[in-house]
């Protein structure tokens, strides 16, 4: 027997993803039918679909199923993770953005996600590291400290969308499908944890 006292610091795995199939998010999550041409079938997995929107026409889909599947944290994480690998492509004043939202990933803060949300809401443009700031602003709880409203669940994922899709058509036409390969790749282990 094991002693699961006040030391004890396991902590249960937490769910990556929202709903358990991607007919289920395609139900309760409707936004994402306006930026999807393809429909999951009933009895696929998460996994089997974003495989099936990889080997489309338009596999670009598969970045926006992943930032609506994923919990919002994890999907901003994977977001992070989708403009470091292309932060070649981000002009200099995008990285103190990237900067922040990397700490906020690494230790998640209410007082941190409100300033990125700031900093985000007042950027004199909507760069793919300012659209990935206010998904983490929106991701969690009120924007703002004196704003007790949560935004609508679609809010975040529709940003990280748009940062990752913005940030990987600023890429050569060439190098794109790698980048989106990768793209994918790392959004394949959001759907393999619990």
């Amino acid at each position: 027997m094991t002693d699961t006292g006040p030391t004890d610091k396991t902590a249960p795995p937490r769910r990556s993803t929202r709903f358990d199939t991607p007919s289920e998010l395609y139900t309760r999550l409707p936004e994402i039918q306006m930026l999807t041409t393809m429909r999951p079938r009933q009895d696929e997995g998460n996994l089997q679909y974003l495989y099936r929107l990889r080997s489309s026409t338009t596999p670009e889909e598969s970045v926006t199923f992943a930032a609506f599947a994923a919990q919002p944290t994890v999907a901003a994480g994977w977001g992070y993770e989708c403009l470091r690998l292309m932060a070649d492509h981000l002009s200099p004043l995008e990285k103190p953005m990237l900067q922040d939202i990397a700490a906020w990933v690494s230790s998640p803060t209410t007082a941190m996600r409100h300033r990125l949300m700031r900093e985000a809401l007042f950027a004199p443009t909507r760069t793919p590291s300012v659209l990935l700031g206010l998904a983490v602003g929106w991701s969690v709880g009120g924007p703002a400290p004196n704003d007790p409203m949560r935004p609508p669940p679609y809010r975040t994922p529709q940003a990280i969308n748009s940062a990752v899709l913005s940030c990987l058509a600023r890429s050569e036409l060439s190098r794109r499908p790698s980048y989106l390969a990768r793209f994918i790749d790392m959004a394949e282990t959001l759907f393999r944890a619990f």
